[in-house]
């Protein structure tokens, strides 16, 4: 490594612009200090369970209620909108697609007729408490947002209704009410996480989770518990001797658990326990779903791609293109990297293609022949065809030109062209799937059509070629390509896609952009790219000294670990370049995945999942439709019964999991389904409750 040097940032070619990542900083987890310890009460009152009268005629009203039913519904309980918690409950039930309601305890009332439907069904089956003492500053002194009496309304719904209590940051004692933690010591973590171990108990909970993982905890406040004697309460996670997390019983039968210490939505330990936490609160039965999926697509295959040399170098014309060897070496190395994570047994590489860089009068090819092919022979070309199944083949149009005016005939020919070539070839390709070059015609672009350094503009979807999109429609295109780092290209809920303004009829299915940049074949020349953009004399500075290639491994790394553990289905973007054997049949883009799930095997035991485009597409449009219909469901679940009954007020489709409706999966120790619900006609299924 040299420290300061700044390699000068490339000119970019025309059909290339898009390669250079439109990022302008190494796209990191955001930097959120450790928050402080919860405050303490200053008037404690009292919370016992012999009620006033106003909680007496709330618990009244409940008793009368009481039954065995309770909607798939979260309640978040919270002091108020600057609740640090809320953001955190709120992106994890976001991520899996579950409804709730926020209850900001500071300023609004609870009372039991906010806790049932009209005949009586309860509410909410989960209840999730930001902390568990919900306190505040009023004047001079520390008071809960919910008086006595709300609380015991609270708890006497959990109890009439069999409903979990989680609270997500706790501090040892027993008021309001004891979660059998005692003081043992309190304090910060920094950035250098605690390693911590799951107990028997915890492990059940976090059962996706490999055995004996360490969740690592760090930019914290911590309060180090132990269990008090004779209290009915398991630790489920623990540092040392040190408990920092327990499941509980109160004395009239309610079943809670705690965390001690912060987790804002930022935090790996955040990723790794909320939708555990949130699937124990809710026995497991939920809308929506939760799995985990590694997608990589490589643009640009049979194409010619810039290349930038590690002496600072660019070459242009005709720059790098993948060699025979290289393809065969992709495809050994995919093969290794299945056979060394079982985890990621089914990955295959998505190939977004450009055919007209092909030759279709070279036989498939997988091992050269002797002597040398003749002239006019293309390896690339030769191995694609004998490897056809071996990838998932996309479209990314014939020759790569921009598509941001073409007119129709040209836009049309562009991708019908692709796939008779695809078809001549016998590479089986996805008709309703297309990826533009620079994700070209969609709205992003620079104003002067000969700016191929400065990044383009995001003018939004509207800005669209309204050419490309009729071409697209007429020929069977359903899915676009976007890409997250655009503002008009990122959904507005978790694994969703966008229903084009301009032609409703096709989806805006948008991608992860990386760091490993598209004009980089060693890692050499992508130490050069990275440091030139992010070093401390970079483009946008960022690192106080030049990183290491294993570093810049590591930062990217965690940026797609981030992706992963979030359960975006979102695959992540490469270039042809990336996938040259840079000695010992390696690659960036290998070397990218090996660290990936390196880090992911040291945390998981539920598989990463690969669907093929169309399928990953179809999946983002019915996670689009749930989240358009949520309002519309009511799911309910009878405890006498052991079922679910689904009704809607609109035609609708769900996600649910653990009801056993048709078409449902497995992943890790549940299933999921999705159902289409007719407005007014209630489906019932049998539900698998967990313990």
């Amino acid at each position: 490594m040299v420290l300061g040097l700044a390699a000068p940032q490339p000119a970019l070619s025309e059909s290339d612009r898009e390669h250079a990542s439109p990022l302008k900083a190494p796209v990191e987890r955001p930097k959120v200090d450790k928050l402080g310890p919860l405050p303490k009460v200053t008037t404690k009152g009292t919370v016992r369970l012999d009620r006033s009268t106003r909680a007496a005629t709330s618990e009244r009203a409940l008793a009368a209620a009481a039954g065995d039913r309770v909607a798939l519904r979260a309640l978040i309980v919270a002091v108020d909108d600057t609740d640090w918690g809320v953001a955190t409950w709120k992106a994890a039930l976001d991520r899996v697609g579950a409804p709730y309601d926020v209850l900001y305890s500071k300023t609004q009332p609870l009372t039991a007729a906010d806790l049932l439907q009209a005949d009586g069904t309860g509410k909410y089956n989960a209840i999730l408490l930001t902390n568990n003492s919900l306190l505040h500053l009023d004047g001079s002194d520390y008071v809960s947002g919910f008086d006595a009496d709300e609380w015991n309304v609270l708890w006497a719904y959990e109890r009439d209704y069999n409903v979990r209590q989680v609270s997500l940051y706790t501090a040892y004692g027993t008021w309001p009410e004891d979660y059998c933690l005692r003081a043992g010591s309190e304090g910060g973590v920094g950035a250098s996480p605690i390693s911590t171990a799951l107990t028997s108990a915890g492990g059940a909970v976090f059962d996706y989770l490999k055995t004996g993982v360490n969740v690592p905890i760090s930019l914290s406040y911590l309060y180090r518990s132990t269990i008090a004697a004779n209290c009915q309460a398991d630790p489920i996670i623990t540092s040392g001797g040190d408990v920092l997390g327990v499941r509980s019983t109160s004395t009239d039968g309610r079943e809670r658990m705690a965390l001690t210490f912060t987790s804002n939505q930022y935090l790996p330990q955040t990723d790794l326990l909320a939708y555990g936490l949130f699937r124990w609160a809710s026995r497991g039965l939920h809308l929506g779903e939760r799995r985990h999926y590694l997608n990589v697509d490589v643009d640009d295959w049979f194409n010619h791609t810039d290349h930038l040399y590690a002496n600072g170098t660019l070459e242009t014309n005709p720059g790098y293109r993948m060699s025979w060897a290289d393809a065969v070496s992709t495809y050994q190395q995919q093969n290794s990297f299945r056979t060394a994570n079982p985890l990621a047994s089914g990955f295959k590489l998505n190939v977004a293609y450009n055919g007209e860089g092909a030759n279709p009068a070279t036989l498939p090819q997988c091992l050269l022949p002797l002597p040398l092919p003749l002239p006019g022979f293309d390896g690339l070309t030769g191995y694609s065809r004998c490897r056809a199944s071996s990838f998932s083949w996309i479209n990314h149009t014939f020759s790569h030109p921009k598509m941001n005016v073409l007119d129709y005939a040209t836009s049309r020919a562009e991708i019908q062209n692709n796939l008779t070539r695809a078809t001549a070839l016998g590479l089986p390709v996805d008709p309703t799937v297309l990826k533009t070059g620079e994700y070209s015609g969609l709205g992003v672009y620079h104003d002067d059509p000969n700016n191929d350094i400065d990044p383009p503009t995001d003018h939004g979807l509207a800005a669209s070629n309204p050419h490309l999109l009729q071409a697209a429609e007429d020929l069977g295109v359903k899915y676009l390509h976007g890409n997250m780092s655009f503002a008009s290209h990122r959904p507005s809920c978790f694994n969703c896609g966008i229903q084009h303004p301009l032609k409703p009829s096709l989806m805006i299915v948008p991608d992860w952009p990386t760091n490993i940049a598209y004009h980089t074949t060693t890692p050499a020349e992508e130490t050069l790219f990275y440091n030139s953009y992010y070093g401390p004399s970079g483009s946008f500075p960022y690192w106080p000294v030049n990183q290491t290639y294993t570093q810049i491994l590591g930062h990217e790394s965690d940026v797609a670990m981030a992706h992963v553990m979030s359960g975006s289905i979102y695959t992540h973007t490469f270039h042809q370049g990336n996938l040259r054997n840079h000695g010992s049949n390696k690659s960036l883009v290998f070397d990218w995945l090996n660290a990936v799930l390196a880090k992911y095997n040291g945390y998981y035991g539920v598989p990463l999942l690969t669907p093929t485009w169309g399928a990953l597409a179809q999946h983002v449009e019915r996670r689009t439709r749930h989240f358009a219909g949520l309002g519309d469901v009511n799911a309910v679940y009878d405890r006498a019964a052991g079922t679910i009954t689904f009704t809607a007020t609109a035609n609708a489709a769900v996600f649910a999991t653990n009801a056993a409706l048709p078409g449902a999966t497995a992943y890790g120790t549940d299933t999921g389904a999705h159902v289409a619900l007719t407005a007014g006609v209630p489906v019932t299924v049998p539900a698998s409750v967990r313990p």
